[in-house]
């Protein structure tokens, strides 16, 4: 039986803490094959983004029907992507090739707080990727900046806000609460009429670097090795809680340290 396939389309991570690199480690973690599309390259490191070189479209398009025309892609992650230009090049690509699953990760602002998607290219992600995406995954900073609001301070608040992103026309919204308060992280998932609070300790660190894009990737991959929904998100949420857990056991860079991908297969004393 062969190995499940799954392809991110996102920007590089120069420092290796999240973006494609992050993607990539989390689908070899779980188990996945993991193919990419780079659609951006960064000067990064823990403490941040020095510079951004966007790939032009139409080498995006090259990657992606060089992959789908020989890879047997079972789930798409897609997360920065900084342009409309590209956009328009990623959507003609899932139209052309159809994925059964799309995990979009609307990444707008970097863990160090630098901005990663242009003001021109936010309604782009809206109105062409939203409505081509089996979930989102924004944090409650994203899922705010989408619909052009406050930050949710409420259970609520959360929903309406979630049930706002699914009216943009996505069959699942994951609000991620990483940036709340409270002895809990709590994210939830809605779909139709169902809402599931998903909650784990928040753990004290600040070596976060990579959480959101490696949490939609691990999502892409359960749904790539044949889970429901709700049990991806699950699993993900899982995995991405360890390796916050274990994340400064790595003592990586000066800043924001990357989360522990490989946790489950060190024994660090």
């Amino acid at each position: 039986m062969s190995k499940p396939i799954a392809l991110t389309i996102a920007g590089s991570d120069s420092g290796g803490g999240a973006g494609i690199q992050a993607d990539l480690k989390t689908f070899a973690a779980l188990g996945v094959y993991g193919a990419s599309v780079i659609t951006a390259l960064t000067a990064q490191n823990t403490q941040g983004v020095t510079g951004i070189h966007d790939v032009p479209a139409d080498f995006v398009t090259a990657q992606i029907d060089a992959v789908f025309s020989d890879l047997d892609v079972k789930a798409v992650k897609i997360g920065m992507v900084s342009r409309h230009e590209v956009i328009d090049a990623i959507v003609a690509g899932l139209d052309r090739w159809s994925p059964k699953y799309v995990v979009v990760d609307p990444v707008m602002v970097a863990t160090s707080g630098d901005r990663l998607l242009s003001p021109d290219a936010i309604n782009a992600v809206r109105t062409k990727l939203f409505p081509r995406a089996t979930i989102i995954t924004p944090n409650l900073p994203e899922a705010a900046a989408l619909l052009n609001e406050t930050v949710a301070a409420t259970e609520a608040d959360v929903e309406r806000q979630g049930r706002a992103l699914l009216a943009m026309g996505c069959a699942a919204v994951l609000v991620k609460g990483g940036h709340g308060e409270g002895p809990e992280s709590v994210d939830y998932l809605l779909s139709g009429d169902d809402i599931v609070r998903l909650a784990a300790a928040r753990i004290a660190t600040k070596n976060t670097h990579g959480t959101g894009c490696s949490l939609s990737s691990a999502i892409a991959a359960g749904l790539a090795k044949g889970e429901d929904l709700a049990s991806a998100v699950r699993q993900a949420k899982a995995y991405i809680s360890a390796a916050i857990a274990k994340a400064d056991q790595l003592g990586v860079g000066h800043g924001h340290g990357p989360i522990h991908h490989f946790h489950a297969f060190e024994n660090e004393g």
